[in-house]
């Protein structure tokens, strides 16, 4: 995979309208990871660290609405190993919840 793949993200949402972020495993370890939402530009920052912050941008309506209702959002960070099984199935490095502030 090229450097700029690991760049990507998706949120999940399940049928309890509870938001997942699933990303690739960023240098450092979270720590008081918290998230802004900027609803009108469909775009978040997500603070990992203080020396991480990553960009979040051209997020869904669907996913949004889910956030304005939610006070955390589940984050997984997946590791970049190209040494995964033969399905490329991503093992779990960080499992974490932000808090999502206004």
């Amino acid at each position: 995979m090229e450097e700029k793949d690991f760049e990507t993200f998706d949120f999940l949402i399940n049928d309890e309208d509870e938001v997942m972020l699933l990303l690739y495993q960023r240098e450092g370890e979270p720590e008081n990871p918290h998230i802004e939402i900027d609803v009108e530009e469909k775009a978040a920052l997500l603070y990992r660290n203080d020396n991480d912050i990553l960009e979040l941008n051209d997020i869904s309506d669907d996913v949004l609405d889910s956030l304005q209702d939610a006070d955390k959002l589940l984050v997984c960070e997946l590791s970049r190993d190209n040494n995964n099984d033969e399905e490329g199935n991503e093992e779990i490095v960080y499992a974490y919840e932000a808090e999502i502030r206004d």
